[in-house]
C-alpha cells in the first residue's frame, strides 16, 4: 500500500501553516464551545488538512452550503438563539473553519485572518491573565506571518522570512500600542464589559460538597495588605455570602439592604485588597467592617455598595471586574448587633417542613434546649459543638453525596456516616440551633490565607475557602461559631487547609525536589501580581497620576482626552513623515559610489559618476597596487554574484574595505596590503 506523501509546494506548506495557526487560535475557546461545535471544528481542520496533504480538489459549494445550515441549526438547538456572545463564538469557530474549505484567492485568505483576530480578541471576554497575553502574542505573531506569506504570490518566499517580517511590524506597533494604552480614557462600557467568568468560586447558593471543591483549586481570588499604622491578624475571616434559607438540599442568601446593628468595640485595622472578578453581587471583606469601602480603582463605573442585614456587602449587580480597594475592619473583641429581639429574626429559625425528624427530635430532647433564660443560646452552641468532638466525626473533602437514597441528607450526615467538609457542619450546627428556636445562619467566605507574603501581598485562595456559622442570643447579638473547630482543630486555629493528593505533573516535581513546586508557585504568584498591578489593574487613577507627572494639574477627563488626542496626532504626524521617508529612493551602493569618487577626486584621478570602479582603477598612476586592487574587489563585490551574506555581514564588509581604500590612498602609492 502506498501512502500520500507531503509535497514540497508552498502551497501544501501554506496551508499547513494556516492550519497551524488556525488551530492555536481556536484551541483555547474549544472548553466554551458545545461538544459537537468542537468536534465538527476539529474534524473540518483534520479534513482540510487531509486534502492539502493528498492534493484534493476543495469541496463544492453546495456542500459548504450544507455544512452551514447544519451549524445555524446547531447553534440554534444548544443556545436557543443565534445572536449573543456564546453563539456568536460557537459560529465564528465553525465558519473558521468552513472557509479554510474554499480559500481560492487571497480575499478568502483575507478573511480566514481577520477571523482569526476576531477569535483572539474574544479570549478576553473570559481571561486577562498573563498566559492568555502570551497566547495572544504568539497567536497573532503567526496571523501576521500568514498575511506577509498571502502578500508574495510569486515564488516560494521561505517562512523564516515571512515570520521575521510579523515580527518586525509587530515590533513596530509595540510603541503605539503602549502610549494608547497608557493615555486612552478608560471609558464605560468598552473598559467595563461583563465577564462570563470569575476566579472566584463563592455563590449566593451552596450545596452539600460545593465548598469542597473550590478548597481543591489553587487560584488566587484575593490579596491583601495592611496599611501603615496596621497589622494583619493571624486568622483571617473573609466575609461574603450569607445564607438564612434552607429548603433540604442547598442554602440560599436572601440579604436585605440596610443595616440593623453595626460592629463596636475591638481595635481598628486599615488594609487595601485586590479582588478577582466575583460573578456576585457581594464582596468578601474582613470580619468585622464597620464602614463602607474606600476609593475603587475599577474600571466599572457604579459599584455602590451597601451593607445588608446580614452584615454582607452588597452591589447593585454582580461585579464582574476585578477590584481594588481600601477597607476598615474592627478585630479582637467586636459585639455585632442588634441586641434585641426582632421580627426579622423569626425567618431565621425556620426548618424544612418534614425533613430531618431525627435531628429535630435530638435537639428537642437535650436539656439546654429546654431552658429559657439568656444564656440559653450559648449553652445549646456548646452542647452541640461537644456532640461533635465526642462522636467519630471526620473531616474530608470527599466524604460522598448525602440525600440520594433520602431526602433527610442532614441527617443522615449527623448520625449515620458522619463525614463532611465544612459546610456540613456548618449546615448540622444551624439545623440544630433553629431546631431549639435560636436564630441561625451559614456564613461562607474564606479562613486563613498563604502563610508567605508576595511583595507585601497575603495571598487568598479558592483553597481558603470555608463555610462557618452564626447564633443570635438576646444582649450578645450575633455570635460567630466554626463548628469545623469541633472536629479538625487546626483547620480553623492554624487556618490550614486539607493537603491535596498531588497530581502527576506536581508529583514528578515533588520527587526531584519537595520545595520546588511552592517556589515555582511563589515565582508565578509574583509575576501574577505584578501583571494585575501594572497591567489589568491599570485605570484611570494611574492615568490621572501619569499625567501628574507630567506637569498637568489637576487631571481630569478632559484633560485625559486632550493628551490621547494629542498622541493620537503626533502619531498620525510621525507615521506621515516615515512614509515619506520610506518611500524615497535609497541605494547603498550609489551612496557608496560617491564616496569613493569623491576620495578619488580629492587625490587627482579624474573619476566620473558615470564609471565604473574597473574604469577608476585603470585611472589611477602607476604604482598605487593597494588602491588598483581594492578598486578591481570593489568591482567584483558590485557587479559579481550575491554571495548570500546578510545586509549587516555586508555593512561589516564595507567598513573594512573603505579602511583599506582610504590607507592606500593616503599612501599614494603602494600602501598597507
Amino acid at each position: 500500500m502506498k501512502f500520500p506523501t507531503l509535497t514540497a509546494t508552498r502551497e501544501a506548506r501554506d496551508s499547513f501553516f494556516l492550519l497551524g495557526v488556525v488551530l492555536l487560535t481556536v484551541a483555547p475557546h474549544l472548553a466554551r464551545l458545545p461538544l459537537w461545535a468542537g468536534l465538527a471544528t476539529l474534524a473540518l481542520l483534520a479534513w482540510r488538512g487531509a486534502l492539502a496533504l493528498r492534493s484534493r480538489p476543495l469541496p463544492s459549494r453546495w456542500v459548504l452550503m450544507g455544512l452551514l445550515v447544519l451549524a445555524l441549526v446547531g447553534t440554534r438547538l444548544s443556545h436557543g438563539h443565534v445572536l449573543g456572545r456564546e453563539p456568536g463564538l460557537t459560529l465564528v469557530s465553525l465558519l473558521l473553519a468552513m472557509k479554510l474549505m474554499e480559500m481560492h484567492a487571497r480575499r478568502d485568505a483575507f478573511v480566514v485572518f481577520f477571523l482569526g483576530f476576531f477569535l483572539v480578541l474574544a479570549q478576553f471576554f473570559h481571561s486577562q491573565s498573563l498566559w492568555v497575553a502570551l497566547w495572544t502574542l504568539a497567536a497573532v505573531w503567526g496571523l501576521l506571518t500568514s498575511l506577509v506569506l498571502a502578500q508574495m504570490p510569486l515564488g516560494q518566499p521561505q517562512l523564516a522570512a515571512a515570520a521575521r517580517e510579523a515580527a518586525r511590524s509587530t515590533l513596530l506597533g509595540l510603541p503605539i500600542m503602549l502610549m494608547l494604552f497608557m493615555v486612552f480614557p478608560r471609558i464605560a462600557p468598552l473598559w467595563g464589559l461583563p465577564s462570563a467568568s470569575g476566579s472566584t468560586g463563592l455563590s449566593d447558593r451552596m450545596r452539600f460538597g460545593d465548598v469542597a471543591e473550590l478548597a481543591q483549586d489553587e487560584t488566587v481570588v484575593m490579596r491583601l495588605r495592611a496599611l501603615p499604622g496596621s497589622t494583619l491578624p493571624p486568622l483571617l475571616y473573609l466575609r461574603g455570602p450569607v445564607l438564612s434559607h434552607f429548603d433540604g438540599q442547598q442554602w440560599r442568601a436572601e440579604p436585605t439592604p440596610g443595616g440593623s446593628g453595626a460592629p463596636e468595640g475591638g481595635r481598628v485595622l486599615r488594609y487595601e485588597a485586590m479582588s478577582e472578578p466575583l460573578r456576585i453581587p457581594v464582596l468578601p471583606v474582613l470580619e468585622w467592617s464597620p464602614g463602607g469601602v474606600g476609593e475603587f480603582w475599577t474600571p466599572q463605573e457604579g459599584v455602590d455598595l451597601r451593607r445588608a442585614n446580614d452584615l454582607s456587602w452588597l452591589a447593585r449587580r454582580p461585579i464582574l471586574e476585578r477590584l481594588r480597594f481600601e477597607q476598615i475592619a474592627l478585630v479582637g473583641e467586636v459585639r455585632v448587633g442588634p441586641f434585641t429581639e426582632q421580627p426579622s429574626r423569626r425567618q431565621l429559625t425556620q426548618l424544612p417542613a418534614g425533613l430531618n425528624p431525627r435531628l429535630r427530635d435530638w435537639v428537642r430532647a437535650l436539656p439546654e434546649a429546654r431552658q429559657d433564660d439568656a444564656q440559653r443560646a450559648a449553652r445549646l452552641s456548646q452542647r452541640v459543638l461537644l456532640e461533635i468532638r465526642r462522636q467519630p466525626f471526620s473531616y474530608t473533602l470527599a466524604p460522598g453525596v448525602y440525600g440520594e437514597q433520602t431526602p433527610h441528607g442532614v441527617d443522615e450526615f449527623w448520625f449515620d456516616r458522619r463525614e463532611g467538609f465544612c459546610e456540613h457542619y456548618a449546615s448540622g450546627y444551624v439545623l440544630a440551633m433553629r431546631a431549639a428556636g435560636v436564630p441561625a445562619r451559614v456564613v461562607t467566605g474564606f479562613l486563613g490565607a498563604d502563610l508567605d507574603t508576595v511583595d507585601g501581598w497575603t495571598l487568598v485562595r479558592n483553597s481558603h475557602a470555608h463555610a462557618w456559622a452564626e447564633y443570635w442570643a438576646p444582649d450578645q447579638g450575633w455570635v460567630r461559631v466554626d463548628p469545623t473547630g469541633a472536629v479538625a482543630p487546626e483547620r480553623v486555629a492554624a487556618a490550614r487547609t486539607l493537603a491535596l493528593p498531588p497530581g502527576l505533573l506536581r508529583g514528578a516535581v515533588d520527587a526531584l525536589d519537595p520545595s520546588l513546586w511552592l517556589r515555582l508557585r511563589r515565582v508565578a504568584d509574583r509575576v501574577d501580581l505584578h501583571w494585575q498591578q501594572w497591567v489589568v489593574g491599570y485605570q484611570r487613577q494611574q492615568q490621572f497620576k501619569l499625567l501628574e507627572k507630567l506637569g498637568v494639574e489637576s487631571p481630569d477627563w478632559a484633560q485625559l482626552g486632550r493628551v490621547a488626542a494629542a498622541m493620537i496626532a503626533l502619531l498620525a504626524v510621525a507615521s506621515w513623515l516615515t512614509q515619506r521617508w520610506l518611500a524615497r529612493e535609497r541605494n547603498p551602493w550609489r551612496t557608496r559610489l560617491q564616496r569613493v569618487q569623491a576620495r578619488l577626486q580629492v587625490a587627482g584621478v579624474p573619476a566620473q559618476a558615470h564609471q565604473a570602479p574597473l574604469r577608476w582603477a585603470a585611472l589611477l598612476p602607476p604604482g598605487w597596487t593597494n588602491a588598483r586592487r581594492a578598486l578591481l574587489e570593489l568591482e567584483q563585490w558590485r557587479y559579481g554574484a550575491d554571495d548570500g551574506t546578510s545586509p549587516w555581514q555586508q555593512a561589516r564588509r564595507w567598513r573594512r574595505w573603505w579602511a583599506d581604500f582610504r590607507a592606500a590612498m593616503a599612501a599614494g602609492g603602494p600602501g598597507p596590503s
